[in-house]
Protein backbone atom coordinates (compact mmCIF):
# COMPACT_ATOMS: atom_id res chain seq x y z
CA UNK A 1 0.00 0.00 0.00
CA UNK A 2 1.55 3.31 -1.05
CA UNK A 3 2.11 6.07 1.50
CA UNK A 4 -0.34 8.97 1.58
CA UNK A 5 0.65 12.51 0.59
CA UNK A 6 1.42 14.65 3.68
CA UNK A 7 -1.87 16.57 3.53
CA UNK A 8 -3.91 13.36 3.52
CA UNK A 9 -2.32 11.55 6.47
CA UNK A 10 -4.80 12.88 9.01
CA UNK A 11 -7.91 11.30 7.48
CA UNK A 12 -8.99 7.68 6.87
CA UNK A 13 -7.81 6.23 3.57
CA UNK A 14 -11.39 5.92 2.35
CA UNK A 15 -12.47 9.41 3.48
CA UNK A 16 -13.54 10.37 -0.05
CA UNK A 17 -14.11 6.94 -1.57
CA UNK A 18 -16.60 7.11 -4.43
CA UNK A 19 -16.74 10.92 -4.39
CA UNK A 20 -16.29 13.05 -7.51
CA UNK A 21 -14.25 16.22 -6.96
CA UNK A 22 -13.45 19.24 -9.14
CA UNK A 23 -10.48 21.45 -8.24
CA UNK A 24 -9.85 24.64 -10.19
CA UNK A 25 -6.19 25.57 -10.42
CA UNK A 26 -5.65 21.99 -9.33
CA UNK A 27 -2.30 21.37 -10.99
CA UNK A 28 -0.04 23.71 -9.00
CA UNK A 29 0.52 25.04 -5.49
CA UNK A 30 -2.28 24.57 -2.99
CA UNK A 31 -4.64 23.17 -5.62
CA UNK A 32 -2.14 20.44 -6.46
CA UNK A 33 -1.81 19.34 -2.84
CA UNK A 34 -5.58 19.32 -2.35
CA UNK A 35 -6.01 17.30 -5.56
CA UNK A 36 -3.34 14.81 -4.51
CA UNK A 37 -4.98 14.38 -1.12
CA UNK A 38 -8.46 13.87 -2.54
CA UNK A 39 -7.23 11.35 -5.09
CA UNK A 40 -5.16 9.43 -2.53
CA UNK A 41 -8.19 9.22 -0.24
CA UNK A 42 -10.39 7.66 -2.89
CA UNK A 43 -11.98 10.51 -4.86
CA UNK A 44 -12.23 10.73 -8.63
CA UNK A 45 -10.64 14.13 -9.28
CA UNK A 46 -10.89 16.55 -12.19
CA UNK A 47 -8.29 19.31 -12.18
CA UNK A 48 -9.11 22.34 -14.28
CA UNK A 49 -6.91 25.29 -15.26
CA UNK A 50 -6.00 27.37 -18.28
CA UNK A 51 -2.53 25.88 -18.79
CA UNK A 52 -2.44 22.21 -19.79
CA UNK A 53 1.24 22.16 -18.85
CA UNK A 54 0.23 22.45 -15.20
CA UNK A 55 -1.63 19.15 -15.38
CA UNK A 56 1.20 16.84 -16.37
CA UNK A 57 2.88 16.31 -12.99
CA UNK A 58 -0.31 15.18 -11.23
CA UNK A 59 -1.48 13.05 -14.14
CA UNK A 60 1.86 11.25 -14.16
CA UNK A 61 1.76 10.73 -10.38
CA UNK A 62 -1.83 9.49 -10.57
CA UNK A 63 -0.84 6.90 -13.17
CA UNK A 64 1.97 5.64 -10.93
CA UNK A 65 -0.21 5.55 -7.80
CA UNK A 66 -3.38 4.23 -9.40
CA UNK A 67 -5.40 7.34 -8.58
CA UNK A 68 -8.43 8.43 -10.61
CA UNK A 69 -7.40 11.86 -11.93
CA UNK A 70 -8.43 13.65 -15.10
CA UNK A 71 -7.63 17.12 -16.39
CA UNK A 72 -9.40 19.74 -18.45
CA UNK A 73 -8.25 23.07 -19.86
CA UNK A 74 -10.68 25.62 -18.49
CA UNK A 75 -10.86 29.40 -18.16
CA UNK A 76 -13.19 29.93 -15.18
CA UNK A 77 -13.95 33.47 -16.38
CA UNK A 78 -15.98 32.06 -19.28
CA UNK A 79 -19.43 30.91 -18.10
CA UNK A 80 -20.12 28.89 -21.26
CA UNK A 81 -16.89 26.94 -20.81
CA UNK A 82 -17.63 26.32 -17.14
CA UNK A 83 -21.11 25.02 -17.95
CA UNK A 84 -19.61 22.75 -20.61
CA UNK A 85 -17.13 21.41 -18.06
CA UNK A 86 -19.93 20.72 -15.59
CA UNK A 87 -21.93 18.92 -18.27
CA UNK A 88 -18.87 16.82 -19.18
CA UNK A 89 -18.29 15.80 -15.56
CA UNK A 90 -21.93 14.79 -15.14
CA UNK A 91 -21.89 12.82 -18.37
CA UNK A 92 -18.70 10.98 -17.43
CA UNK A 93 -19.21 10.51 -13.69
CA UNK A 94 -22.93 11.02 -13.17
CA UNK A 95 -22.46 13.45 -10.29
CA UNK A 96 -20.19 15.95 -8.57
CA UNK A 97 -19.76 15.86 -4.80
CA UNK A 98 -16.96 18.32 -4.09
CA UNK A 99 -15.89 21.61 -5.66
CA UNK A 100 -12.76 23.51 -4.66
CA UNK A 101 -12.66 27.05 -6.06
CA UNK A 102 -8.92 27.59 -5.88
CA UNK A 103 -8.13 29.36 -9.19
CA UNK A 104 -6.91 32.91 -8.60
CA UNK A 105 -4.49 35.56 -9.77
CA UNK A 106 -2.58 38.08 -7.69
CA UNK A 107 0.34 40.48 -7.71
CA UNK A 108 1.33 43.53 -5.69
CA UNK A 109 0.61 46.92 -7.26
CA UNK A 110 -0.09 50.32 -5.69
CA UNK A 111 -3.74 51.13 -6.28
CA UNK A 112 -2.98 54.44 -7.97
CA UNK A 113 -1.04 52.54 -10.64
CA UNK A 114 -3.45 49.61 -11.02
CA UNK A 115 -4.85 49.45 -14.55
CA UNK A 116 -8.47 48.68 -15.33
CA UNK A 117 -7.37 45.55 -17.18
CA UNK A 118 -5.37 44.30 -14.19
CA UNK A 119 -8.30 44.97 -11.86
CA UNK A 120 -10.69 43.13 -14.16
CA UNK A 121 -8.34 40.19 -14.69
CA UNK A 122 -7.99 39.41 -10.99
CA UNK A 123 -11.69 39.89 -10.20
CA UNK A 124 -12.58 37.87 -13.29
CA UNK A 125 -10.65 34.82 -12.10
CA UNK A 126 -11.16 34.97 -8.34
CA UNK A 127 -14.69 36.34 -8.00
CA UNK A 128 -16.44 35.77 -11.34
CA UNK A 129 -14.81 32.36 -11.71
CA UNK A 130 -15.89 31.28 -8.23
CA UNK A 131 -19.45 32.34 -9.01
CA UNK A 132 -19.55 30.61 -12.41
CA UNK A 133 -18.18 27.34 -11.01
CA UNK A 134 -20.35 27.43 -7.89
CA UNK A 135 -23.45 27.98 -9.98
CA UNK A 136 -22.70 25.39 -12.68
CA UNK A 137 -21.55 22.59 -10.37
CA UNK A 138 -23.88 23.67 -7.58
CA UNK A 139 -26.90 22.98 -9.77
CA UNK A 140 -25.84 19.35 -10.02
CA UNK A 141 -25.31 19.19 -6.25
CA UNK A 142 -28.75 20.71 -5.65
CA UNK A 143 -30.32 18.08 -7.89
CA UNK A 144 -28.54 15.36 -5.90
CA UNK A 145 -29.21 17.12 -2.56
CA UNK A 146 -25.59 16.60 -1.57
CA UNK A 147 -22.32 18.45 -1.99
CA UNK A 148 -19.55 20.59 -0.50
CA UNK A 149 -18.06 23.74 -1.99
CA UNK A 150 -14.77 25.07 -0.60
CA UNK A 151 -13.63 28.57 -1.56
CA UNK A 152 -10.07 29.81 -1.06
CA UNK A 153 -9.95 33.40 0.21
CA UNK A 154 -7.37 35.49 2.12
CA UNK A 155 -7.37 37.28 5.47
CA UNK A 156 -6.85 40.64 3.78
CA UNK A 157 -10.42 40.28 2.52
CA UNK A 158 -11.41 41.73 5.91
CA UNK A 159 -8.17 43.29 7.21
CA UNK A 160 -7.11 45.03 4.00
CA UNK A 161 -3.49 45.16 2.86
CA UNK A 162 -1.58 47.70 0.78
CA UNK A 163 -0.94 46.73 -2.83
CA UNK A 164 -3.68 44.14 -3.29
CA UNK A 165 -6.86 46.19 -3.75
CA UNK A 166 -7.87 43.97 -6.67
CA UNK A 167 -7.35 40.66 -4.87
CA UNK A 168 -8.71 41.88 -1.53
CA UNK A 169 -11.88 43.11 -3.22
CA UNK A 170 -12.27 39.83 -5.09
CA UNK A 171 -11.70 37.70 -1.98
CA UNK A 172 -14.10 39.83 0.06
CA UNK A 173 -16.70 39.11 -2.61
CA UNK A 174 -15.92 35.40 -2.47
CA UNK A 175 -16.30 35.41 1.32
CA UNK A 176 -19.70 37.12 0.99
CA UNK A 177 -20.66 34.59 -1.68
CA UNK A 178 -19.59 31.75 0.62
CA UNK A 179 -21.87 32.91 3.43
CA UNK A 180 -24.75 33.69 1.07
CA UNK A 181 -24.66 30.32 -0.67
CA UNK A 182 -24.28 28.54 2.67
CA UNK A 183 -27.48 30.17 3.89
CA UNK A 184 -29.30 29.75 0.59
CA UNK A 185 -28.32 26.19 -0.32
CA UNK A 186 -28.36 24.51 3.09
CA UNK A 187 -31.97 23.52 2.44
CA UNK A 188 -30.71 21.49 -0.53
CA UNK A 189 -28.20 19.56 1.60
CA UNK A 190 -25.13 21.55 0.50
CA UNK A 191 -22.32 22.93 2.63
CA UNK A 192 -20.32 25.96 1.51
CA UNK A 193 -17.15 26.86 3.42
CA UNK A 194 -13.97 28.89 2.96
CA UNK A 195 -10.35 28.78 3.99
CA UNK A 196 -8.04 31.78 4.40
CA UNK A 197 -4.39 30.76 4.16
CA UNK A 198 -1.60 32.99 5.32
CA UNK A 199 1.73 33.16 3.49
CA UNK A 200 2.93 29.72 2.47
CA UNK A 201 5.77 28.53 0.29
CA UNK A 202 4.96 28.29 -3.42
CA UNK A 203 6.71 29.44 -6.58
CA UNK A 204 3.79 31.64 -7.59
CA UNK A 205 3.57 33.45 -4.26
CA UNK A 206 7.32 33.95 -4.10
CA UNK A 207 7.42 35.47 -7.58
CA UNK A 208 4.40 37.75 -7.16
CA UNK A 209 4.15 38.63 -3.48
CA UNK A 210 7.67 38.48 -1.96
CA UNK A 211 10.05 38.64 -4.92
CA UNK A 212 13.17 39.60 -2.97
CA UNK A 213 14.70 38.18 0.24
CA UNK A 214 14.27 41.39 2.24
CA UNK A 215 10.53 41.52 1.58
CA UNK A 216 10.27 37.83 2.48
CA UNK A 217 12.19 38.36 5.74
CA UNK A 218 10.05 41.34 6.77
CA UNK A 219 6.86 39.40 6.05
CA UNK A 220 8.03 36.36 7.96
CA UNK A 221 8.97 38.46 11.00
CA UNK A 222 5.37 39.67 11.26
CA UNK A 223 4.08 36.10 11.65
CA UNK A 224 3.78 35.18 15.35
CA UNK A 225 4.74 31.55 14.71
CA UNK A 226 7.88 32.86 12.98
CA UNK A 227 7.63 31.01 9.67
CA UNK A 228 5.68 30.58 6.47
CA UNK A 229 3.35 27.66 6.17
CA UNK A 230 3.53 24.93 3.56
CA UNK A 231 1.02 24.07 0.86
CA UNK A 232 0.67 20.63 2.47
CA UNK A 233 -0.30 22.17 5.83
CA UNK A 234 -2.98 24.35 4.26
CA UNK A 235 -4.21 21.49 2.07
CA UNK A 236 -4.68 19.30 5.15
CA UNK A 237 -7.18 21.82 6.49
CA UNK A 238 -8.89 21.98 3.09
CA UNK A 239 -9.38 18.22 3.17
CA UNK A 240 -10.71 18.44 6.73
CA UNK A 241 -13.31 21.05 5.70
CA UNK A 242 -14.38 18.90 2.76
CA UNK A 243 -14.61 15.73 4.85
CA UNK A 244 -17.51 14.26 6.83
CA UNK A 245 -15.72 15.46 9.98
CA UNK A 246 -17.14 18.91 9.17
CA UNK A 247 -20.65 17.75 8.29
CA UNK A 248 -22.14 20.33 10.69
CA UNK A 249 -19.99 23.25 9.49
CA UNK A 250 -21.20 25.66 6.81
CA UNK A 251 -20.77 29.34 6.04
CA UNK A 252 -17.55 29.52 8.03
CA UNK A 253 -14.03 30.58 7.05
CA UNK A 254 -11.08 28.80 8.64
CA UNK A 255 -7.97 30.97 9.03
CA UNK A 256 -4.69 29.07 8.64
CA UNK A 257 -1.98 31.74 8.84
CA UNK A 258 0.30 31.15 11.83
CA UNK A 259 -1.29 34.14 13.55
CA UNK A 260 -0.28 36.58 10.80
CA UNK A 261 -3.68 38.32 10.82
CA UNK A 262 -3.59 39.00 14.56
CA UNK A 263 -3.07 42.59 15.66
CA UNK A 264 0.43 44.04 15.46
CA UNK A 265 1.92 44.47 18.96
CA UNK A 266 2.29 47.95 20.50
CA UNK A 267 5.19 46.58 22.52
CA UNK A 268 7.70 43.78 22.27
CA UNK A 269 6.18 40.61 23.73
CA UNK A 270 7.94 39.75 27.00
CA UNK A 271 9.41 43.22 27.48
CA UNK A 272 8.56 45.37 30.49
CA UNK A 273 6.74 48.51 29.45
CA UNK A 274 7.44 51.56 31.65
CA UNK A 275 4.38 53.59 32.61
CA UNK A 276 4.17 57.28 33.46
CA UNK A 277 3.05 56.41 37.01
CA UNK A 278 5.96 54.03 37.54
CA UNK A 279 8.38 56.64 36.23
CA UNK A 280 7.10 59.20 38.85
CA UNK A 281 7.37 56.82 41.81
CA UNK A 282 10.35 57.49 44.10
CA UNK A 283 13.02 54.86 44.05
Amino acid sequence: MSSLPPAARWLPRDAFAGEVAVVTGGGTGLGLEVSRGLAALGARVLIASRDAGHHRALLDEAQREGWAVEARVLDVREPKDVRAAADAVLEAAGKVDLLVNNAAGNFVCPTERLSANAWRAVLGIALDGTFHCSQAFGRAMIAARKGVILNVVATYAWTGMPGVAHSASAKAGVLALTKTLAAEWARHGLRVVAIAPGPFHSSGAAANLWPDPEVERALRERIPLGRFGTAEEVAAHCLYLLSPACAYVTGECLVVDGGASLGSPMWEPGARVPSARRAREPR
